[in-house]
């Protein structure tokens, strides 16, 4: 990319994308490739101006007070928070205002005639709130039902004033142009990346009926994550006489998931050399990413491409999981049994198997990496992809 062709983008998120942390890294992710494909980046400040003691005083209370409350006050408060914020934008000399997650960040914005809007996101309070995903872990009453209305007409609002809605998933997009009955042109379906760096896939382990059967579940949350049904999986399999094991990265299970043929991995920081090879060790030496999660996306699912290892999942929200490309995804509601009776398809017919790690490396590569993300997004805001 020239320096001509480069744009200045303004980029704006209800936390910063230099925390690598947030947003599962996605939102790094995001403003990396941006960085790399599209233009000079710069982030606009969170920190709500004048309000910035409330939302210093928001951010000590425990994290699912935050969770709940941090972005309906910034809703409710937007426009007067984002008064500096439309001053920066009109002094600025930006192509583009880029917006990632936070929509509520983007109420009552002032835009300068000619700045490009575009905005991503794996999931919208209101498609979330609906979805069976959503449902699955509604826990709210009262108060906060008042507010869902509101929180509706404000996206309805401000997703009819940007000019292009970027959506992971086909799931996400549909269900936002159906909800909001938003314009299908500007509403693109974009797949997201692997949080990591292009990794070698290593060699396949070895992978028949006498050969050890490894199984992995990634994640912080066991059972958000999937975690009992991996387990019971697992005892399926070994049912069936098959050595069959699990690791757990991210989570510890309670002890009725576990036993002798679970390994458990708390945490395992990827910013730390040993511990980022000893992540990927547990990659390459698996045979199925089992998570049946009730999830908006997943980037775990991207990983595991990255890998050449297949996901077996639920065919639920917008998991980057194609039916016999990279993994399985299963009805909502399949039994231990049936994600045994996959794997142990493919145990009867090997050369399947092989062809369906090709593929699913394959998919990584044309699809779910942030080149490919960033390079598409260049081409539609204007910009020479790199």
């Amino acid at each position: 990319m020239t320096d001509k062709a480069r744009l200045k983008i303004a980029y704006l998120c209800d936390h910063s994308p230099l925390d690598k942390n947030l947003y599962s890294g996605g939102n790094a992710r995001i403003y990396g490739a941006l960085q790399k494909h599209v233009g000079d980046v710069d982030i606009l400040p969170a920190d709500w101006g004048g309000l910035a003691l409330l939302r210093r005083l928001i951010h000590r209370l425990p994290e699912k007070y935050i969770l709940r409350l941090g972005w309906r006050v910034h809703l409710a408060l937007a426009p007067r928070i984002n008064r500096t914020l439309s001053r920066q934008l009109a002094d600025g000399g930006y192509d583009v205002l880029f917006a990632a997650y936070s929509f509520h960040a983007l109420r009552g914005l002032q835009r300068p005639d000619g700045l490009i809007t575009a905005y991503t996101s794996d999931a919208t309070p209101t498609t979330y709130r609906l979805s069976p995903i959503g449902q699955s872990f509604q826990q709210k009453r009262g108060l906060a039902r008042v507010f869902d209305p509101l929180v509706q007409r404000a996206e309805q609002q401000v997703f009819s004033q940007v000019d292009h809605l970027f959506w992971p998933s086909t799931w996400i997009r549909d269900a936002v142009v159906n909800l909001h009955n938003l314009p299908p042109e500007r509403n693109l379906v974009l797949p997201w990346g692997a949080n990591i760096d292009d990794p070698d896939a290593g060699t396949p382990p070895a992978f028949g009926h006498a050969d050890r059967l490894n199984l992995l579940v990634v994640g912080r949350n066991w059972f958000a994550k999937g975690g009992p049904l991996a387990f019971d999986t697992m005892q399926a399999l070994r049912a069936q006489g098959l050595d069959a094991r699990l690791t757990v990265v991210g989570c510890t299970p309670p002890d009725f998931h576990r036993n002798e043929w679970v390994t458990v991995h708390p945490q395992l920081d990827k910013a730390i050399p040993e511990q980022l090879s000893q992540f990927t060790d547990y990659f390459r030496q698996a045979h199925f990413l089992v998570m049946p999660s009730m999830e908006s996306y997943g980037f775990a699912f991207c990983e595991a491409s990255a890998y050449g290892l297949p996901s077996l999942c639920y065919q639920v929200g917008g998991v980057p999981v194609r039916d016999g490309v990279n993994g399985h995804a299963l009805p909502h509601g399949a039994k231990a049994d049936d994600f045994a009776q996959v794997i142990t398809g493919y145990l009867d017919a090997p050369e399947r198997y092989a062809t369906l790690r090709e593929t699913t490396r394959t998919e990584y590569r044309d699809r779910l990496n942030w080149d490919a993300w960033g390079r598409a997004v260049a081409e539609i805001l204007g910009a020479d992809p790199v």
